[in-house]
């Protein structure tokens, strides 16, 4: 039988790449070039794809990506209400911290998977270039108007605010997960003695992101 907590692992990812197609098809609404917007909608195509990939992991380890998914539909989704973008610059700011701190936090818990998930996870992972798209007309905006820089950081705040509110949420309703940290499977070395360790850890990254944008996290 799968390890519980490997599917719970995998059943976020898969709703978390369904939301990330959703999110950027819909920001490629609001795009102000057509060029824009093709980028985008690739964008979202490749995050389908990943949400595929996923879910074919989750049926080959005998799960149902369905089930998998559901104990994260809300949470996930109480989030993305929580934290609407108002504008297309919120919605790429958003994509680039939210996705990062995602991107993280996976790639910090990928070493306690066995290695054809941890593969998987890290291929999902890849660049599908969101961040330098975001980074380039984020930067572009404030340099035309720098009154711009002030709402993104506030923003940018927020975002990482809830995300840690909402992963706190999720480790403590689902033991399983969260026991990944404290029981990591035969032969793997952690080097994370708690959660709010790993919170350490996508702070100073998230930190470093906002840095970038020339915005103060």
């Amino acid at each position: 039988m799968s390890n519980p907590a490997v599917i719970d692992l995998l059943g976020v990812l898969a709703f978390g790449e369904l939301v990330a197609f959703e999110r950027t098809a819909n920001d490629a609404r609001f795009a102000p070039s057509v060029a824009d917007k093709i980028a985008l909608g690739r964008m979202a195509a490749d995050e389908y794809l990943h949400f595929e990939a996923v879910s074919a992991r989750i049926v080959e380890l005998g799960a149902d990506p369905i089930v998998a998914m559901e104990p994260f539909v809300e949470p996930l989704t109480q989030f993305h209400n929580t934290m609407q973008s108002k504008d297309w610059l919120e919605g790429l700011l958003k994509a680039y911290v939210g996705d990062g701190i995602t991107a993280d936090f996976y790639r910090e818990i990928s070493v306690y998977l066995d290695t054809q998930t941890a593969a998987l996870v890290n291929e999902v992972l890849g660049d599908i270039g969101i961040a330098q798209f975001a980074v380039d007309h984020i930067k572009s905006a404030i340099a035309d108007d720098a009154k711009v820089a002030g709402r993104l950081a506030l923003f940018g705040r927020r975002l990482m605010g809830e995300m840690i509110s909402q992963a706190s949420l999720v480790a403590n309703t689902r033991p399983a997960l969260a026991g990944l940290f404290v029981n990591p499977p035969e032969g793997v070395v952690a080097d994370l003695d708690s959660i709010s360790t790993l919170v350490s850890r996508l702070t100073v990254e998230h930190s470093r992101r906002m840095d970038a944008l020339g915005l103060a996290a």
